[in-house]
């Protein structure tokens, strides 16, 4: 089901996912109008976007996720709505509140405000990390929408994450302004690489102070299954079409999804290198510490960050569940997604790899100029 003449809200336009999603949108669909809605509206972004537009109009919708008038501006006469706007933080750098605020209370706003202008499609970008995993380390391998798994989320981020997807699912059916009911997805995609990927570029800062040697963080055996930015943008656009069409609304509405495609499982440190390598970058062999030793490090750490709270703001570099994240085998299939919305992966493995490589050459000699200058 095509999305011609439709009214778009990408909330979150400017990100690393919006900003594809944006661009898929305008290649593949005759839109009446796409909204950007971000924070921070990126100049150069709306420029770059004028060459596509054909027959769109393109609107830009510039402030806070929680603004509740900016909302209802951005939302009416809309059709559909892409929410991937969102605080992403791992390492407990942003104060709770903020990350409930914006994550939790601005979905909620959100929401509120497509049933208030009748808005009928909203899809949610949720993440892998509200599936866990958990303290123990649990694995999951090729798991799905089915598999049970016993999860106590204790970092601020995975629990706003949760909270915020709860509320899209419980919002589904609700009756709009115009008698019609609001139909939601939610979407779990793994951790999305490729062009624009801030960890990715983080990783390879990391690796050029190392004198070009990535630092290993993950164990060789704890596989994950990374999925590319542009599959995750396909997966929401799937996701919107089949809530336009009759015959699998009501299949895909009120459902979650895994979000992945067939970058083969690996770990976290060897996916950077794998990425990496092409351009002369190594890899340790091991962890510089057993795990243990890391383990119990990350909990002084986080002892260390509650006795300064009150005094000083210190975020340490690891935290348990991050550590515990890296170092886990989690990976999932999109089967569900295939069945359901007709989700295949676009981009292959080797092409995904490929452009996240020259990507990542092309900003490589700027960021060694910038290591160099600090």
């Amino acid at each position: 089901m095509s999305l011609a003449g439709d009214v778009c809200v990408v909330t979150g336009a400017c990100g690393f996912l919006g900003e594809r999603l944006v661009r898929m949108l305008l290649e593949e669909e005759r839109l009446s109008e796409i909204r950007l809605l971000d924070r921070n509206i990126r100049p150069d972004l709306t420029h770059a976007l004028k060459d596509s537009l054909g027959e769109t109009k393109l609107s830009v919708f510039e402030g806070d996720i929680r603004d509740s008038e900016l909302l209802k501006r951005a939302c009416r006469g809309a059709s559909v709505v892409f929410h991937t706007a969102s605080l992403i933080d791992v390492i407990g750098a942003i104060d709770p509140s903020e990350l409930f605020g914006v994550n939790v209370k601005g979905t909620q706003l959100l929401l509120e405000t497509c049933v208030q202008e009748s808005v009928s499609s909203f899809i949610y970008t949720s993440s892998i990390e509200v599936a866990g995993p958990n303290v123990r380390g649990d694995p999951i391998i090729g798991g799905n929408e089915e598999t049970q798994y016993v999860c106590c989320l204790k970092f601020p981020y995975s629990q706003s994450k949760k909270e915020a997807e709860q509320l899209c699912l419980r919002a589904h059916g609700e009756v709009l302004g115009n008698g019609a009911r609001l139909a939601t997805c939610v979407l779990r995609p793994m951790y999305i690489y490729g062009e624009g990927c801030r960890f990715t570029l983080g990783h390879m800062r990391d690796g050029i102070r190392n004198g070009d040697v990535l630092l290993r963080i993950s164990r060789r055996e704890a596989k994950v299954n990374p999925v590319y930015v542009g599959n995750a943008a396909f997966g929401h656009l799937q996701a919107a079409r089949a809530l336009k069409a009759p015959q699998r609304r009501a299949a895909v509405g009120g459902n979650f999804y895994y979000i992945s495609d067939d970058t083969p499982p690996i770990s976290y440190s060897d996916f950077n290198h794998a990425v990496l390598a092409p351009l002369g970058f190594g890899i340790q062999t091991r962890p510089v510490l057993p795990f243990p030793i890391l383990y119990l490090m990350a909990f002084l750490m986080e002892l260390l960050q509650a006795v300064l709270r009150p005094f000083l703001k210190f975020t340490p570099p690891m935290n348990r569940q991050l550590l515990v994240m890296l170092n886990t085998s989690f990976s999932f299939s999109y089967q569900k997604a295939h069945r359901d919305m007709g989700y295949t992966p676009r981009h292959d493995w080797e092409e995904a790899r490929q452009r996240t490589t020259d990507w990542l050459a092309s900003v490589l000699p700027r960021e060694r100029e910038r290591v160099s200058v600090k």
